[in-house]
């Protein structure tokens, strides 16, 4: 490990990025809050607005492989600048909406856009270029930053929506995406070699990556071509898919309105949501711990398999005493997203360090292809049916099956050779 004295530039990049996340999540964790203020001001259904959550998160997905081969086009930094310059217009101009598609072009599509291109193929973009020892547990902090998010927008969001209307909640995001866009122009930098250092953990004549200089959208489709030909892949994509499904697109939309139809008020359940966050800080942090020690697909069973019994209690928990929707609440945010980090550090075994921002960016999108179709069939069900049971009930047992799907990835591969392969 090369020694230095001084703090490593790779922790401030990670700084950045983490709050760049950060604001991103609670950009992100809105509609959650803003979904019965919504049907209450326009008479919207809640089928009709989750159409607008739909392709946001739809977009947020597939922004992601395409926001990868940008990251070597024009550079991480512009392109994170870009994205945040997005979210504060979007959000803003929601406030003027009046119509449904008003919501589906300005929340789905603008907003989507911007979120996507500081997915999480950022995180693996910036752990990949940026660190060589230690990148589980990077991985981890920045995957936590959107627990995070939740954690100190929801409350404030819930509170500015009930005593200020939900106008007010909204131009706060876009104010905190407005308070991140020049940090990122004046701290992050797109390779350690552009401050004169190496990746945290490397040998100082580690030599310096060349920008390939192809066309991004060719990149990006070159690596789903890649992808479509390998089974690992397809079991990577599937079982995200199913990760997707059972947290953006379930819990973080429709938690807070299925908590309000069993009479929990509005503020309590945002902050029952930010309980979750704070859990998932702890959980997801600690799961990229753990990857940089242990085989990740047998954390990948355990995760699945946890959530999928914890969504199979769920509608009992809402309708049960208070002290058990707590318990899910700590059962389940202890494992929100702590299947990222294994999940990037398989895809980077399969298909290479130097890959892993585009193809974790397609792997990322069936995530989000996974929440889009979630969230509006969870909508749906409410509509028709009244209640959340069945929504919760499927997804709790498509996570049982996913537990059994990850066994399966790299099955054959050496895992002592696998991390460098490229």
């Amino acid at each position: 490990m090369a020694a230095s004295r001084k703090l490593h530039y790779a922790w401030f990049i990670m700084a950045i990025t983490f709050l760049t996340l950060l604001t991103t999540a609670g950009i992100r964790s809105t509609p959650g809050i803003l979904i019965v203020p919504l049907e209450h001001e326009f008479g919207w259904s809640r089928a009709t607005i989750s159409l607008a959550v739909s392709v946001n998160l739809l977009l947020y997905g597939l922004m992601g492989p395409f926001a990868a081969a940008f990251f070597d086009k024009i550079g991480v930094r512009r392109t994170m600048a870009v994205a945040l310059f997005l979210l504060a217009l979007g959000v803003s101009a929601t406030t003027l909406m009046t119509r449904p598609w008003h919501m589906v072009l300005i929340w789905g599509v603008v907003v989507g856009c911007g979120a996507g291109m500081t997915a999480y193929s950022l995180s693996a973009t910036v752990v990949n270029r940026w660190f060589k020892e230690s990148q589980g547990t990077v991985m981890g902090v920045l995957t936590a930053s959107a627990a995070t998010g939740q954690l100190l927008f929801l409350p404030l969001l819930a509170q500015l929506s009930h005593h200020h209307g939900w106008r007010a909640a909204a131009f706060a995001t876009a104010g905190a995406a407005l308070v991140v866009f020049p940090l990122v122009l004046f701290i992050m930098r797109n390779h350690p070699q552009e401050v004169g250092t190496s990746r945290y953990g490397a040998e100082a004549d580690e030599p310096v990556p060349v920008a390939s200089g192809e066309n991004p959208f060719r990149v990006a489709l070159s690596g789903l071509q890649r992808g479509v030909r390998s089974t690992d892949f397809w079991l990577l994509a599937g079982s995200f898919f199913i990760c997707g499904a059972s947290t953006n697109g379930l819990i973080g939309t429709h938690l807070v309105p299925a908590c309000v139809d069993h009479g929990i008020p509005e503020v309590q359940a945002a902050g029952l949501l930010a309980f979750m966050g704070i859990l998932d800080l702890f959980g997801t942090t600690l799961s990229g711990w753990l990857s940089d020690r242990y085989n990740s697909r047998y954390l990948l069973c355990w995760y699945y398999g946890l959530r999928g019994l914890s969504l199979l209690g769920l509608p009992f928990a809402l309708s049960g005493p208070q002290w058990s929707l707590s318990a899910f609440a700590i059962f389940y945010g202890l494992d929100w997203i702590a299947t990222v980090p294994p999940t990037v550090r398989l895809t980077a075994e399969a298909f290479g360090r130097d890959k892993v921002g585009v193809m974790f960016g397609w792997i990322f999108a069936s995530h989000q292809v996974g929440a889009a179709l979630a969230a509006t069939f969870a909508g749906t069900v409410r509509t028709y049916l009244g209640d959340y049971m069945i929504a919760f009930l499927l997804s709790g047992m498509i996570c049982l099956l996913a537990a059994g799907l990850v066994l399966r990835i790299n099955k054959n591969r050496l895992p002592e050779l696998a991390p460098e392969a490229a």
